[in-house]
């Protein structure tokens, strides 16, 4: 079985989201959206409520092959205790990517079998205004 792991703040999910999570559920067996838990950040809305919304985003687009749960910590090491092999990132403009690329790049020096998947939303999720922000998000 292929598990992938879409981690995230989902703070709070959206369209673009709903978009790649649809797309990975193609690509692997099992998808795990992972809501991180960032001590550094000031979220909208408590872990319980993104997992929640999550849960409720998915079962309303019929997706069966995806769960929601919290997470904090080492990445690999979560995707290592769900034996995924994938972690899923999505991009949604070139900036995004070096960040990305760095991040995927200690994630294999970590953990060399879990191979990081990058996903673009489709375009037109691509220019969602953010609520807390004034840059685009998707």
């Amino acid at each position: 079985m292929k598990i992938a792991i879409y981690p995230g703040t989902f703070d709070p999910i959206t369209n673009g989201h709903l978009d790649i999570i649809a797309r990975a559920a193609q690509m692997f067996d099992r998808v795990i959206v992972t809501v991180a838990v960032n001590s550094s950040k000031t979220p909208m809305f408590t872990a319980e409520e993104r997992i929640a919304m999550v849960r409720a985003a998915v079962h309303e687009k019929k997706i069966k092959n995806v769960s929601a749960e919290q997470f904090s910590g080492l990445l690999v090491n979560f995707a290592r205790k769900n034996k995924a092999t994938a972690l899923i990132r999505g991009l949604r403009a070139v900036s995004d990517f070096e960040y990305e690329f760095q991040m995927a790049l200690m994630n294999r020096k970590l953990a060399p079998t879990i191979t990081t998947v990058f996903l673009m939303p489709h375009e037109k999720y691509q220019l969602q205004h953010h609520p807390r922000s004034r840059t685009a998000r998707w």
